[in-house]
């Protein structure tokens, strides 16, 4: 089975092509160096005894940027072999695998010039896999200082063209168990001789980094210290929150405790609870309700109280019927005098 291609390239041939475009004052264009193959990993699963896939990886190691655009064709997309050769200078023919271009404020498509480009490249090079690296940066802010640049790949499949995903490399996989895959030799002489003068110190003769056991137990260690203190901090986070809790319950019993004192202050300064103090009023008003004094009783001209007697027993003029003669001051006062009791 045939997986999808991909193209891998490093950070830093992908920030060259973005240094050379922001230093460059109109559209830039060139050659893609690199190398092309196919991998063949195979799957076992118990569906199936094995599972081949066929990988098509593409890897940029380097870029050759052209002086001047349309330089190695021309307005009908016609490719010249000469002027290839002539940009590649030293360089071999059979290391180009593509083409780029950088179009500013543009979209991310293919204009037909560069399909017709592609496809006359493809017959020039004799190679029928060819890719196409597209830059299209952009003003992000007003002013200018703050630039997007957004990248995408293009490969022609019978005169399709597919995007491609681009994976960028940069110091190497963040997974430290995964499976590292060995990267392309780069074709400059000068990074093959400081790899041959330099590799025996860091590397062993099977290829295996000398150090990688010695920075893995390492790293162990500095987990198991890392989870130690990790375990602290939680005991003294929780015995923290104990503590807070304490302090709270304690705080609220103090504040009900100055409260209910308040109050037993106050009941004591107004002379006893206040229950007590109601019942002692309502025994005093009933004592005054039930007292004489309140009762209703018939008065002398002296304001002194007649008994019951005296004032409910008529007179003999009254029962005899006959007209009482009329008073005179003198005999209003024998009156009064009669009328007193004995005492």
């Amino acid at each position: 089975m045939m997986a999808d291609p991909t193209i891998r390239v490093s950070g830093i041939v992908l920030s060259s092509l973005m240094f050379q475009h922001v230093n460059s004052d109109s559209d830039v264009e060139g050659l893609i160096l690199g190398e092309s193959k196919f991998e063949e990993q195979i799957t076992i699963s118990d569906s199936q005894a094995d599972n081949i896939t066929i990988e098509e990886i593409y890897n940029v190691q380097k870029h050759i940027s052209c002086l001047k655009l349309n330089d190695f064709y021309n307005s009908v997309g016609d490719v010249n072999v000469d002027a290839v050769k002539k940009i590649l200078a030293d360089s071999k023919k059979e290391d180009v695998i593509g083409w780029y271009r950088q179009r500013r404020n543009s979209d991310q498509q293919m204009t037909f010039r560069e399909k017709i480009v592609h496809e006359k490249l493809k017959t020039c090079l004799s190679n029928p896999h060819v890719i196409f690296v597209l830059l299209t940066p952009s003003r992000s802010t007003p002013t200018g200082s703050t630039h997007k640049m957004e990248y995408a790949a293009f490969i022609s499949r019978s005169r399709q063209f597919v995007n491609v995903p681009v994976l960028v490399n940069n110091l190497g996989l963040l997974e430290q168990l995964a499976y590292w895959k060995e990267s392309t030799p780069c074709s400059a002489a000068g990074y093959n001789l400081t790899m041959n003068t330099h590799s025996s110190k860091f590397f062993s003769s099977n290829g295996l980094l000398r150090e990688v056991n010695d920075v893995n137990s390492m790293n162990d260690s500095l987990q198991t210290e890392l989870q130690k203190a990790c375990r602290t901090l939680e005991e003294s986070e929780r015995l923290v929150e104990t503590l807070q809790s304490d302090v709270s319950t304690l705080r609220r019993k103090l504040v009900e405790k100055k409260k209910s004192s308040a109050e037993k202050g106050l009941s004591l300064s107004l002379g006893g609870p206040v229950d007590q103090r109601d019942q002692v009023l309502q025994q005093v008003f009933r004592s005054l309700l039930c007292s004489p004094l309140f009762h209703s009783h018939t008065l002398t001209l002296d304001s002194l109280p007649v008994p019951d007697a005296v004032s409910m027993t008529p007179s003999p003029e009254t029962r005899s019927g006959r007209k009482r003669p009329k008073e005179t001051p003198g005999g209003r006062d024998r009156k009064r005098r009669k009328s007193q009791p004995s005492e």
